[in-house]
């Protein structure tokens, strides 16, 4: 089973929970898992945090829609848990 296998799977199983990401090069991405494709995990987050390009939309209309953006499960180096991350 290779590296990213494993992060698919693990991302999977936690879609909907609370997780911090660690990249390869350091760089950290906390959010919930809204979904998960062979390729990238997607997070939401209250903050924009992506590479790029995203599904985010900020405050608008007396209402808060969330950040959802990529990361691609090759980049994946570290995956921890917990409702203590924030929210």
């Amino acid at each position: 089973m290779s590296r990213c296998d494993h992060y698919y799977n693990v991302c999977r199983r936690h879609q909907g929970r609370n997780v911090r990401i660690i990249e390869h090069s350091g760089r950290q991405h906390a959010g919930r898992i809204v979904r998960v494709s062979p390729s990238h995990v997607f997070l939401e987050s209250r903050q924009p945090q992506g590479g790029g390009f995203g599904y985010g939309w900020g405050p608008r209309y007396g209402y808060y829609r969330p950040y959802v953006y990529p990361v691609a499960l090759a980049a994946i180096s570290g995956f921890a848990l917990g409702a203590l991350l924030f929210w």
